[in-house]
């Protein structure tokens, strides 16, 4: 008898081939739970529909862009990279990742589209030259990023584009965008598309969305600009550990001065918190170590749109550049008093949710399966 090929399997005999535990494939449907923002309760929904999802095949296209994106996604943690190809999807197609090159790596993309037509997913990270571009800009295997994209997508499932050059055109595209670049959503109309915007963008958003798609079979809930409302519903600036500085009006006027060594407000120092919708604050990097205003460092708004033209990154938003010190105090100030509402709600907001949470353990998970 053939092979099934690794399309034809569903993940939990994926899970079961490779050893994975049921005790351990439990804890990571609670831990997709808790990733897509979603109650404990729903761990044992998921993992009823991951034990009979099908491994989608995924064709990955790079295009203008500079590899930021897949090495984020190397750095998850929650599914890592190797559970997530080994266990999750079938990449079947990646630049950087796939051992084959050439001819085989074309013939590999056309055979994984045409076995998999109407099935598969397509992710796109960097910008792309459009269709009254030079093609000579950005090219792979003799084709223009535009003709592969649209050869790729068109027997496509869905479409993920990754990073701010996918998904707004991100650098290639600003001031003056010289290669003429353009985002996925600018080019693709007939199927449906989902930004997971950030330079680079933060890699269990990643990897949830395609959890996400897994475990419901549909697209996440999404904002304006088609990204997953459970990462980027919420300001930078609403779940900044620094918030209660800014509603008490402290802020680091310098990067090295005592507000700054105390971990004050960097608002005045040009961070985009306020302005920028992402869930660095919460989620963090490498391992949940850490992120850049952690680190001692402002927002600069990178997933959301043209944020490299969008003025000076070290300019407090709202405030122009040429504003005395006075303006910047009386900004503040305002922010305080304002602020200091927001903070009470939130407060409030908070402790109604830790009341009703539902802690859930392994052994009530295996209990309800």
């Amino acid at each position: 008898m053939a092979a099934r090929k690794p399309t034809e399997k569903t993940l939990g005999e994926s899970l079961r081939e490779r050893g994975v535990s049921r005790r351990g494939f439990l804890k990571f449907c609670a831990a997709t739970a808790s990733m897509m923002a979603l109650p404990p309760s729903m761990a044992p929904a998921i993992a009823a529909a991951l034990e009979k999802a099908k491994r989608p095949s995924v064709i990955w296209l790079s295009f203008q862009e500079c590899t930021g994106c897949t090495e984020s996604l190397t750095r998850s943690h929650a599914p890592t990279l190797e559970d997530l190809i080994l266990d999750v999807i079938s990449l079947d197609y990646h630049h950087t990742l796939q051992a084959a090159a050439g001819d085989a790596a074309e013939h590999a993309r056309e055979q994984a589209m045409a076995a998999n037509a109407g099935e598969y997913l397509v992710i796109v990270d960097g910008s792309i030259p459009g269709p009254d571009s030079n093609p000579g800009f950005s090219t792979v295997a003799g084709h223009s990023n535009y003709a592969m994209l649209m050869e790729t997508v068109e027997n496509a499932a869905a479409v993920i584009a990754v990073g701010t050059c996918a998904t707004f055109g991100g650098l290639p595209a600003a001031n003056p965008n010289p290669t003429g670049a353009m985002s996925v959503m600018d080019l693709v109309k007939n199927k449906p598309v989902i930004n997971v915007s950030g330079c680079p963008p933060i890699p269990m958003v990643i990897t949830g969305v395609i959890a996400h798609y897994l475990t419901f079979g549909r697209l996440p809930e999404l904002d304006a600009y088609n990204r997953p409302m459970a990462f980027f519903g919420q300001s930078i600036h609403d779940r900044c550990y620094r918030r209660p500085f800014y509603d008490k009006g402290l802020f680091a006027k310098t990067f090295d001065d005592e507000g700054a060594r105390l971990g004050w407000c960097l608002y005045e120092l040009g961070c985009k918190g306020p302005t920028t919708y992402n869930a660095c604050a919460t989620m963090r990097w490498n391992d949940g170590t850490s992120w850049p205003v952690e680190a001692g460092h402002p927002c600069l708004g990178c997933s959301e749109p043209k944020f490299w033209d969008a003025g000076g990154f070290y300019n407090a938003v709202s405030v122009p550049t040429s504003a005395s010190g006075m303006n910047v105090l009386a900004a503040g100030a305002a922010g305080a008093v304002v602020g200091g509402a927001v903070a009470a709600l939130a407060k409030k907001q908070t402790k109604t949710a830790v009341t009703h949470r539902q802690p859930v353990t392994v052994e009530e998970l295996e209990a309800k399966l």
